[in-house]
C-alpha cells in the first residue's frame, strides 16, 4: 500500500476551488437581500409606483417587514429540504453529482429571482437557491475531506467557512453599490452566472476517490488519486486514499496504529465494505449516538448564537443607533468575518478543535452581552464594537470547526446520513432565528428602542447551553 499523500497537485487545488463555489453561494444568499432590502421592498417608494425598467420588470416589489422576513426565511426552508435528501444524492450520484445538482438549483433559483415581477416568483426562486445551498453545505465539507491530503485535512476543511464568509462579504459589497431601483437585480444575476460557469467546468473535475473506492471503481479511483495528490513515490499499485480521520478528536492523542479505528472502535478497513446507512438507521444505531449528538450540538452552537440574525438584519439592528453609517458597519462586519476566518486555517491543527471552540464560544458570549447592553443603554460605540467582536469570535471557531468535525467524528458508512441530519438541524435553527428575530426583539422590547438589546441576552443563554452540552461529549 502506498503512503498517504501529503500535498495537492495544482489540479487538486483547482478541484478545491470548484467545490468551494457551493459554499460561497450559501454565504452569498445569506446576505443577498440584506443591502438591497429597502429598494427591493419599495421602502423608498411605499406605493410601489416606480415605473418599470426598460426590460418590462418593476423596479421594486412591495412588501412589509413581516413579508420580507418570510422571503428571507424561506431560504432556510429550501435548505432544510436539500439537506434531508442530500445523503441519498451523495451516495447514489456521487459527491461530484451532488455538487452539480446544487449548482443547477442555484442557476435556476437565482435566475427566477432576478426576473421576478411579483412576490411569488421571488419566494419560489429563494426556496430553490435554498435547496441548492442545502445540497452544497452537506456535500462540500465531505467532498473536501475526501480529496484532501491527510496532513492538511483540517486546514482544507476550514476553507468551507472561508468560502461562506467571502460570499457574504461579496454580496454585501455588491449590494452597497447596486442597491438602486435599476441595478439590484444584478446581485442575483451574478449568482446565476457563477453557478452556470461551475456547471460548464464540471466535466473537468474528478469524483471523490473515497466514493469511487466504496463503489469498487478502483481504476477510476487510481486515476483520480494521481490527478489530485503529489505522491512521495510512485508505486506499482494504486495509491491509497487518505484517512477520513487522521486525528480523531474523540480519541484524543493516540498512537498511530489507533488511527485505523473510527469513533465507534470499528476498523476502517472493515468499514470500507459496509453499505451506507439511511437517516432512519442512524437514529437506531446505538454506536452512532455520540457522533450524532456532537454533530447536532455543534450545528446548534452555530445557529443559536444568533450570527445569521446579525447577517440577515444588521442594517435593521443598527438603523436606530447608526442611521447614517449602518450599511457601512454591515459591510465592516463581513470584512471582519473574512479576516478572522484566516487564523483557524493555520491554528486548527496546532491548537486543536476544542481549544478553538472554547476560545470562540467565550468571546461570542461576552460580545453578545456587550451588544445587548450597548443597545439597551444607548452606548453606540459599545454596541458597534461588540457586534464586530462577536462576529470575529464566531469566525475563529464556532463558524468553521463544525464543518471540519462532521467527517472526522463520523464513520465512513454514516458520514452522509450524519451530515444530512446535522445540516438539516442547522437549517431548522437558521429558519427559526431568521423568522422570529424581528418579532421577538419587538416583543421583548415592548416597543421601547432602548430595550431592543434584550434579544441578545437570549442568544447568549442559548449559546452557553449548547456549548456546555457539546463539550460533555466532545473531547477534541
Amino acid at each position: 500500500m502506498a503512503e498517504n499523500p501529503h500535498a495537492f497537485t495544482g489540479y487538486g487545488w483547482a478541484c478545491c476551488l470548484w467545490i468551494l463555489v457551493v459554499s460561497f453561494q450559501y454565504g452569498y444568499h445569506i446576505s443577498a437581500l440584506n443591502q438591497i432590502q429597502a429598494v427591493l421592498s419599495c421602502r423608498d417608494d411605499p406605493t410601489g409606483a416606480i415605473p418599470p425598467e426598460g426590460y418590462g420588470l418593476p423596479t421594486c416589489i412591495p412588501m412589509s417587514d413581516a413579508t420580507f422576513s418570510v422571503v428571507t426565511a424561506v431560504y432556510t426552508v429550501g435548505g432544510l429540504l436539500g439537506s434531508l435528501v442530500a445523503n441519498v444524492v451523495m451516495d447514489r450520484a456521487g459527491r461530484k453529482g451532488a455538487v452539480q445538482a446544487s449548482s443547477a438549483l442555484f442557476v435556476l433559483g437565482a435566475a427566477i429571482m432576478s426576473s421576478a415581477a411579483s412576490l411569488w416568483p421571488l419566494i419560489i426562486g429563494r426556496v430553490l437557491v435554498g435547496v441548492g445551498a442545502g445540497f452544497g453545505l452537506c456535500v462540500g465539507p465531505i467532498f473536501l475531506s475526501e480529496i484532501a491530503p491527510s496532513k492538511i485535512q483540517g486546514a482544507v476543511g476550514v476553507l468551507t467557512q472561508f468560502a461562506i464568509v467571502i460570499g457574504i462579504m461579496i454580496t454585501q459589497a455588491m449590494g452597497l453599490r447596486l442597491a438602486t431601483p435599476h441595478e439590484w437585480r444584478l446581485v442575483l444575476v451574478f449568482s446565476a452566472a457563477l453557478s452556470f460557469g461551475q456547471l460548464l467546468l464540471s466535466p473537468l473535475i474528478v469524483e471523490s476517490p473515497v466514493w469511487l473506492h466504496r463503489r469498487g471503481l478502483l481504476t477510476d479511483k487510481a486515476a483520480a488519486s494521481r490527478k489530485l495528490w503529489a505522491m512521495d513515490e510512485v508505486l506499482a499499485n494504486e495509491p491509497d486514499f487518505p484517512s477520513d480521520s487522521p486525528h480523531d478528536p474523540l480519541l484524543g492523542d493516540v498512537e498511530r496504529d489507533a488511527e485505523d479505528l473510527d469513533v465507534t472502535g470499528q476498523s476502517k478497513d472493515t468499514e470500507d465494505h459496509q453499505a451506507a446507512i439511511s437517516i432512519l438507521q442512524l437514529f437506531t444505531a446505538r454506536e452512532l449516538q455520540r457522533p450524532l449528538i456532537i454533530v447536532c450540538f455543534s450545528m446548534l452552537c452555530q445557529q443559536l448564537s444568533g450570527v445569521n440574525a446579525v447577517l440577515y438584519y444588521s442594517n435593521d439592528i443598527l438603523s436606530k443607533a447608526l442611521p447614517d453609517i449602518g450599511p457601512f458597519v454591515s459591510l465592516g462586519i463581513t470584512i471582519v468575518n473574512v479576516i478572522m476566518t484566516f487564523p483557524p486555517i493555520f491554528l486548527i491543527e496546532r491548537l486543536g478543535r476544542k481549544t478553538l471552540l472554547s476560545m470562540s464560544a467565550g468571546g461570542a458570549l461576552l460580545s453578545l452581552v456587550g451588544v445587548g447592553y450597548g443597545l439597551d443603554t444607548g452606548v453606540v460605540a459599545l454596541a458597534s464594537i461588540t457586534i464586530l467582536t462577536f462576529v470575529a469570535s464566531f469566525a475563529i471557531g464556532i463558524g468553521p470547526v463544525p464543518f471540519v468535525m462532521i467527517p472526522e467524528v463520523s464513520p465512513r458508512h454514516a458520514v452522509s446520513a450524519l451530515s444530512s441530519v446535522g445540516l438539516s438541524l442547522n437549517w431548522i435553527a437558521n429558519f427559526l432565528v431568521g423568522l422570529v428575530f424581528l418579532p421577538l426583539r419587538n416583543q421583548l422590547s415592548g416597543g421601547d428602542p432602548y430595550k431592543e438589546g434584550r434579544i441578545f441576552y437570549v442568544f447568549a443563554a442559548m449559546l452557553g447551553f449548547c456549548t456546555f452540552v457539546l463539550f460533555q461529549f466532545y473531547r477534541g
